[in-house]
């Protein structure tokens, strides 16, 4: 599974709006190449809403773990609720894993190396072990991502 394949899913989901800096647009420069998924049905970034799910192609400070210094390395970073959280991991979020996985190892579902204790997931490098997976949870976070917008935006809903 390739970067551009899960850009091209992720943006066929209703009301998504993908962000990808480019040297010029304003983005800090440690953002270039990186890709950032919301939802925003109005296609404006939201000012009170994270990403649901980005795509990181290099070792930021702090989250060299997953070693996507590695030519072609990327790691698909997805924030699929405390339900997914628990079924790929075994624990909460908040919890100390006893035997977490490797955080550089590829198609591999692990615990978000720097963000897990929020309940973000990641798969570094997904292919044939983990593509359905990986779409599956995909579809989560935007489902989560789509209902928190909804209770944000319709009094209704809440």
């Amino acid at each position: 599974m390739t970067a551009e394949e899960i850009i091209d899913f992720v943006t066929g989901l209703d009301g998504v709006l993908t962000l990808r800096p480019t040297p010029g647009d304003g983005s800090p420069e440690i953002a270039w190449g990186d890709t950032f998924f919301y939802y925003s049905p109005d296609g404006v970034i939201p000012t009170t809403a994270q990403p649901f799910a980005t795509i990181v192609t290099k070792n930021y400070p702090g989250d060299e773990a997953s070693r996507l210094d590695r030519p072609g390395a990327f790691r698909v970073n997805v924030a699929a609720g405390k339900e997914a959280f628990v079924r790929w991991t075994g624990h909460a979020p908040r919890e100390a894993a006893t035997s977490e996985v490797d955080p550089s190892a590829v198609d591999t579902v692990i615990a978000h190396p720097v963000y897990g204790a929020v309940g973000w997931l990641a798969v570094v490098d997904p292919g044939t072990r983990t593509e359905e997976v990986t779409r599956e949870l995909l579809s989560t976070a935007h489902h989560l991502a789509r209902s928190r917008h909804e209770r944000r935006t319709d009094p209704t809903a809440r």
